[in-house]
């Protein structure tokens, strides 16, 4: 349910539920200092193509998202090429900063439309935030993305909180996969 709020312009602000609290994690760069991703690998970039495929529900689009770091940006437009290459749709190409006031407008345009799957090629910190903000405030699911192997980091589910990439997979620099179940990424070499 909507509600429609003052705020101190006194002008209506718009709230999805009352009371809920932002998604936002303060100073996470901060407290969590990570290396930047590390350039993809063919291996890792063909496995996750192969991924995708599986993944379909019923057509073949993808809405790709990115952090800003220059391997980020490199994966997610090596995997736009290869998918375009391969006759597939690509509905957006999302990058988003490591902080921001919210994620919002990069979550809605990330699920704008509906695409089939969901691919991230991201650090951990900027990812953890906008992943908070598609649970909270899209109908992103998880169980429908996927992930370069930037984000098989057990700290990566820690932070997102309880549930939120329960089900998210990806593929590992040597093309095998790893999954988030709960707190723990599980590795398989298939």
């Amino acid at each position: 349910m909507s509600t429609r709020r003052k705020s101190s312009s006194g002008r209506a602000s718009r709230s999805t539920e009352p009371n809920r609290p932002s998604p936002r994690l303060r100073n996470l760069a901060w407290r969590v200092p990570r290396p930047a991703p590390l350039p993809h690998t063919e291996a890792e970039l063909e496995r996750l193509l192969a991924m995708a495929r599986q993944h379909q529900r019923s057509g073949t689009t993808v809405s790709i998202g990115h952090s800003r770091d220059a391997c980020s940006v490199a994966a997610a437009e090596a995997f736009a090429s290869a998918w375009r290459a391969r006759g597939h749709r690509v509905s957006a190409v999302v990058d988003w900063p490591e902080d921001a006031a919210s994620w919002l407008r990069q979550a809605e345009r990330l699920t704008a439309g509906s695409p089939d799957v969901w691919v991230f090629a991201a650090a951990v910190e900027g990812f953890v935030q906008l992943s908070r903000r598609l649970v909270h405030s899209t109908g992103w699911a998880a169980r429908r993305s996927l992930a370069f192997a930037s984000l098989a980091d057990p700290l990566c589910a820690e932070l997102a909180g309880p549930g939120v990439l329960d089900g998210l997979r990806g593929a590992t620099k040597t093309g095998g996969s790893w999954g988030f179940s709960g707190r723990e990424v599980i590795f398989t070499d298939d």
